[in-house]
């Protein structure tokens, strides 16, 4: 079988057994603040594990695709070095929601492997949870009798909690697992060991295939479990690794998921796979992070130097790294792997498909300005070692190489691999302190500390009511504390809210809560997965009461001006620029609104014009809302309706237009009931933000008025100030020509003082030991008037050594200049002196050997750094 195949039969075995077939969620995790991205195929179904939200089928099955890099999942160091672990891949599973449990799951993960897949039951192990004394349980007998049933026992293992009890986190849903585990090794290897005796003990030849949760309880902040209420299935399949079993390779990367990657590889680099390991090893990293990186752009995050973009920017880098240094690919090669992607995986994830250019561009121009970085790093690393070898070092101290990293993304071990082959060492242990200092500052900048929730009511789930009222009265379902560097504060769930929870780029409302008793200010809404949570600064005196919640109006009114402006906005952009415009992000507010979209140019101030006055034409037309809810996803696509990349539509949808032939979109956000409500639109600022990515800011409503008249109020003050010329552009350029000349003016003046000076430092020069010396204390009117002066004095005069300790309108700056002889006979080097001398004026600099320059803040020590230079010079040239 092939692997679409093998991920077929998946699918309609178990949709034979009842289950629901649900698309795969987006790689990029929203409305959970635990979790980055999915990294595991129940990752879009915690709320019905947290007992959140009613599940729509009972039974599910899918294939997810998956990312781990970050957190407690972190394989990203091990991808390439073996053969079987992975930034993205696919976690085939199937899900009970309090249906079937142990008996089931552990049947049908055997009648799949062992009938369907036809896998040899000779080769598969099973491992069930041996008990914990911490958590007092006992071990899974009753999961043992089921496979008891089915395999030998002698092939069914006890293990510990590690290996056989799944969380999701230090709190929630958990339960003990059975893992099945697939040995490939040969007969001989078998009979001289056998498997059961290799099972988690990470072999790469006995590998684990499947996992099955069998969820059972609920873990709190303070470690102890309770069982929930009804018991879940979650079982966990990887694609990868099964396609491998079935098609007998010793190795995931020799499977079709894979091999078309490496052949286009091959083609591109001149390398043939299984050459070296280090050739091999790069192969492997470049064939797996594609995979990552283009499924995470198709799904609307684009790599930047934050969170989730900052995590793929860096697998893109360690890809193009690993080219570069192994491969000699010295341009842009991964975005040629983007068709392959699509051949491949197109079909199933038809996202690929219709954002394969975008995703191409996109990748070129971040490899593009990597390769830029990544030679501005090996310049800097050779200046690294010329430092070294000045001082007769051979260590690259630890925070430098920190520094290489963090700065120009060269990872330890590319920092190490240039120094071995320089026959130099790094300092691992320093790099190892950096690192963890740095992860400390950013754990304590962000460190949140969540307690339980504490039920108040038995009400199962919360209700929205915002479309329709912004006042409702309701009760507390639950309630949590949280404690980060702010403050202690509190997070509620009410059983009927009015509140929007920030989601689709729409703040959160903020608003009270109040009844006879008292009055508790919301200052923020937020999703957490699908549970709308309020957040405020104190709990209730009396939690059980009945509150009053009442968003504040003004603030949502400007919210939905600016909404529904991002609605006509993405119109008007597909009419004026094209079809290829799709939102890769925004942010509504009441302030103002942010608009990304698709597009490889700035946009021209004709294309602006156009936008703003096809948007203000809408605002005129007073088109009203059509607001649908409840509408199937299929009906919804069938109107025309514009889905968001990256985001999750259940079965049932809401769907916003402002005039069908105009505006339809899958919406959650909140709107004006007629576009005449925005008034005005105006367009304050247009951007790039990413490779292939626009921004545009705009204010609508009493913001735009306010916009508006502070340009009116700003140009009449430039007509004051210009003495109301009659014509006001004429008036300025005449200025700009006339501080033009002035300015040249003073250049000719400066440049005469300027040689006055040079003529007198000249005058000046003093021999010793045959070698001529300068020690200047001048003013001049920059600090480029001083880089010029130090070289022209090096070209005129032979052996020369200069220091010049200079006044530059009032700041001290220092320059040495050192003649390429005197560098190499005599061992000179500019850069250190300088850093030496740069203390007299409270400041610092460096610099290369023959020329280096530092400023400070106390130029009182000018002359200090002259004296102190003359002694260091007439020791240095005896």
């Amino acid at each position: 079988m092939n692997s679409k195949q093998i991920r077929s039969h998946f699918i309609d075995f178990f949709q034979s057994k009842a289950h629901q077939f649900v698309p795969s969620a987006p790689i990029v995790v929203k409305n959970d603040p635990t979790l980055m991205f999915t990294n595991a195929g129940m990752n879009q179904f915690k709320d019905y594990f947290l007992g959140n939200e009613n599940p729509e089928h009972i039974r599910v099955t899918n294939s997810q695709k998956c990312l781990r890099v970050s957190g407690k999942h972190n394989d990203l160091e091990e991808v390439g070095v073996d053969t079987y672990h992975h930034t993205m891949f696919e976690m085939m599973g199937n899900w009970s929601f309090g249906d079937y449990f142990k008996k089931d799951a552990i049947s049908w993960a055997w009648e799949l492997l062992t009938e369907v897949y036809q896998l040899p039951k000779d080769r598969l192990y099973i491992t069930v949870f041996g008990g914990d004394k911490a958590d007092q349980l006992e071990q899974d007998d009753e999961a043992f009798d089921y496979w008891a049933q089915l395999v030998d026992k002698d092939r069914i293992l006890f293990c510990s909690k590690k290996d056989n009890f799944w969380e999701m986190g230090e709190t929630g849903p958990c339960g003990p697992c059975s893992e099945i585990h697939f040995d490939m090794r040969s007969l001989e290897e078998i009979q001289k060991i056998p498997g059961r005796a290799l099972v988690n003990e990470d072999h790469p030849q006995v590998i684990e295939i499947w996992n099955l949760v069998f969820m059972q309880f609920n873990r709190f902040a303070d470690g102890h479990l309770k069982e929930l209420p009804a018991k879940h299935v979650d079982t966990g399949l990887g694609l990868e690794r099964l396609v491998r079993v079935i098609q007998h390779k010793s190795s995931n990367y020799d499977t079709d998921l894979f091999a078309p990657f490496i052949a286009k590889m091959e083609a591109i680099s001149g390398f043939t796979y299984g050459e070296s390991e280090k050739i091999d090893i790069a192969f492997r990293v470049i064939v797996d992070h594609i995979r990552a990186i283009s499924f995470t752009i198709a799904d609307g995050q684009l790599p930047s130097n934050n969170k989730a973009g900052y995590v793929i920017r860096r697998i893109l880098r360690r890809a193009v790294r690993y080219g570069y240094t192994f491969l000699d690919l010295k341009k842009p090669f991964l975005f040629n792997l983007v068709p392959v992607l699509a051949e491949k995986f197109g079909e199933f994830y038809p996202e690929i498909n219709s954002q394969q250019d975008f995703i191409t561009k996109v990748i070129q121009e971040e490899e593009l300005a990597f390769l830029r970085t990544l030679d501005k790093g090996l310049k800097n690393l050779e200046s690294i070692q010329k430092g070294l070898a000045d001082k007769n070092e051979t260590t690259i101290p630890g925070e430098v190489a920190f520094e290489l990293y963090d700065t120009y993304g060269f990872p330890l071990d590319l920092t190490s691999l240039i120094a071995r082959e320089n026959g130099l060492s790094v300092d691992e242990e320093g790099f190892s302190a950096a690192m963890k200092a740095q992860k400390d500052r950013s754990r304590s900048a962000s460190k949140l500390e969540t307690g339980d929730w504490i039920m108040v009511n038995d009400e199962e789930s919360s209700v929205f009511v915002g479309y329709d009222t912004l006042e409702a009265t309701a009760q507390i379902i639950k309630y949590r504390k949280i404690k980060d560097k702010k403050k202690d504060r509190f997070q509620l769930v009410l059983t009927e809210t009015p509140f929007y929870a920030e989601s689709g780029g729409q703040v959160g409302d903020t608003g009270t809560l109040s009844n006879d008793e008292e009055r508790i200010t919301v200052l923020d809404t937020t999703k957490e997965n699908d549970l709308i949570v309020h957040w405020v600064s104190a709990l209730p005196k009396n939690p059980e009461a009945d509150f009053k919640g009442e968003v504040n109006a003004d603030k949502r009114r400007l919210i939905k001006s600016n909404h529904t402006a991002t609605h006509l906005l993405q119109s008007a952009l597909k009419q004026v620029l094209g079809d290829h415009v799709q939102q890769k992000g925004s942010l509504v507010n009441d302030k103002i609104l942010r608009f990304d979209f698709s597009h490889f140019a700035k946009l021209s101030p004709e294309e602006l014009l156009q936008v703003e006055d096809i948007v203000n034409g809408k605002i005129r037309e007073n088109i009203a809302l059509d607001e649908k809810r409840n509408v199937p996803i299929d009906e919804a696509k069938a109107m025309g309706a514009t889905a968001l990349f990256g985001e999750k539509y259940g079965e049932q949808v809401r769907v916003i237009t402002f005039n069908p032939s105009y505006s339809v979109e899958l919406c959650g956000g909140t709107h004006v009931e007629a576009t005449g409500e925005i008034g005005l639109f105006k367009i304050i600022s247009e951007s790039s933000i990413s490779a292939g990515v626009r921004r545009i800011e705009a204010v609508t409503a009493k913001g735009a008025e306010d916009y508006v008249n502070k340009q009116f109020a700003l140009l009449e003050e430039i007509q004051e100030a210009l003495k109301n010329p009659r014509d006001l552009v004429a008036a300025i350029e005449g200025m700009m020509t006339e501080r033009a000349a002035l300015r040249k003016e003073i250049e000719l003046l400066n440049q005469k003082a300027t040689e006055k000076i040079k003529e007198t430092l000249k005058s000046e020069v003093k021999s010793f030991n045959g070698y001529n010396l300068i020690l200047g204390l001048i003013k001049l009117p920059n600090a480029e008037a001083l880089k010029k002066l130090s070289f022209e004095l090096k070209n005129e005069i032979e052996n020369l050594v200069a220091v010049l300790a200079a006044d530059i309108n009032g700041k001290p700056q220092l320059a040495i200049v050192v003649n390429d002889l005197l560098v190499k006979d005599k061992g000179l080097h500019a850069g250190n002196m300088v850093r030496e001398l740069a203390r007299e004026i409270k400041g610092g600099g460096g610099g290369q050997p023959f020329f280096a320059t530092a400023g400070g803040k106390d130029s009182s020590g000018l002359p200090i750094a002259l004296e102190k230079a003359e002694t260091l010079l007439q020791q240095a040239l005896k």
